[in-house]
């Protein structure tokens, strides 16, 4: 009888997830024969190691597809519940799945038939014709989305470490001056746009850009190559933070992913 009332507290804690406390409290009631002994220890062990998985409402980015093209879905790294506590997944979901992927769709569609077919983004964007809005706006869309998601991590936040963070300290005076200047641009971005930090001539700086430009367009007043790159459009954050930008700012922070920056400073210096 209690063999049974053990295997059965057991299987009531494992679909519950009972705590620790109250599956401590059922091993005593284990039977005293050796045998017994070490299957209810197993039986709890087992209880101890349940864990619980979370499912996404929004089901899995990795089947996300877009229409075929010269250009491809870069996957997204994480969920979309990953970075909730700072970036909400119903936004997650939309920012990946429905505005990233209408950039990819829109950006093969402007190209399907042309030498830039053939080309690679960046070598797109650098000889952009800024008179081709359609281009312009989606290879820009598509590009600054790759970047954004590249730089986000669950595992991020803290400070840069090595070159890259000796280079913040010497461009930007110290790593929380970098922040201050970082979330001011972000702030002070009027309509939709991005910050970004970029290398220009061996030189970190943060500069901004409108809608979907970016620094490696011909003929803005800013120039440099992108290792950072922040989305101030309000899609990114109004579902979570609404009218808030700024809150947005602060807790991006929270999940950039220094170690990836810091591999595309490396990057760009080796050139």
């Amino acid at each position: 009888m209690k063999l049974k009332n053990t295997i059965t507290l057991a299987m009531v804690a494992l679909a519950t997830i009972m705590s620790t406390d109250n599956v401590n409290a059922q091993s005593k009631k284990a039977p005293a024969s050796c045998g017994n002994t070490k299957k209810t220890k197993k039986a709890k062990k087992e209880i101890m190691n349940v864990s619980v998985m979370r499912m996404s409402s929004y089901g899995n980015p990795e089947d996300v597809t877009a229409k075929a093209g010269a250009f491809a879905i870069v996957p997204l790294k994480y969920d979309y519940y990953a970075v909730e506590k700072y970036i909400d997944e119903e936004t997650m979901y939309i920012h990946f799945s429905k505005h990233y992927v209408g950039y990819l769709n829109n950006l093969n569609k402007a190209v399907e038939g042309t030498n830039k077919a053939g080309m690679k983004i960046e070598e797109i964007l650098r000889t952009m014709d800024m008179n081709n809005a359609t281009l312009r706006n989606n290879a820009g869309g598509y590009y600054n989305h790759n970047m954004y998601f590249d730089v986000i991590s669950p595992n991020g936040g803290g400070m840069p470490e090595g070159a890259l963070g000796d280079a913040i300290n010497r461009d930007f005076g110290s790593f929380e001056k970098f922040k201050e200047q970082f979330s001011e641009a972000g702030a002070k971005r009027f309509g939709s746009g991005w910050v970004w930090l970029v290398v220009n001539n061996n030189k970190l700086q943060i500069v901004t850009t409108a809608n979907q430009d970016n620094p490696l367009m011909p003929g803005l007043d800013v120039t440099g190559t992108p290792i950072l790159g922040m989305d101030v459009w309000e899609h990114a954050y109004y579902l979570k933070y609404q009218n808030k930008r700024g809150d947005y700012i602060t807790n991006f922070f929270n999940v950039i992913d220094w170690n990836r920056v810091a591999e595309l400073y490396g990057q760009v210096l080796a050139k």
